[in-house]
This record gives C-alpha cells, sequence and structure tokens, in this order.
C-alpha cells in the first residue's frame, strides 16, 4: 500500500512539474510608428522632463540616423 501511495505521489509529480513548462512563443505586436510621431513622442518626453537635454539630443541623432 505504500509503495503504491508512493509511485501515485511521483506520477502526480511529474504531471504538475511537466505541465509548468511552455514551448509556446508569444509574439510581440507589430508596432508602426512613424519617424514624425517617434520625433514627436521624443519631443514631448523632453518636455515633461523625462530626458535630460543630452538624452534628448542623443535620442535624436539615433532617430535621425535611423532614416538615412
Amino acid at each position: 500500500m505504500r509503495r503504491l501511495r508512493i509511485v501515485v505521489f511521483n506520477v502526480f509529480f511529474l504531471l504538475v512539474i511537466s505541465g509548468c513548462s511552455s514551448t509556446e512563443v508569444v509574439q510581440q505586436p507589430n508596432l508602426n510608428v512613424s519617424i514624425g510621431q517617434q520625433f514627436i513622442d521624443l519631443k514631448k518626453a523632453y518636455d515633461s522632463g523625462a530626458l535630460t537635454e543630452k538624452e534628448f539630443q542623443r535620442q535624436k541623432a539615433r532617430l535621425i540616423d535611423s532614416i538615412r
């Protein structure tokens, strides 16, 4: 009887453990934001104080470089 309990427990444990893993891939939504909108968002972030002058200039340069 004790052996049966151990076997049942082990089978249950293995089923629980195997159910925890997943190979499902979650896709990110496709975000198509125009360069103009990115500039507007960047300026808003700067104006609100979320970005320093240095960060703003660096991000603006990166954005300009991305369209060349």
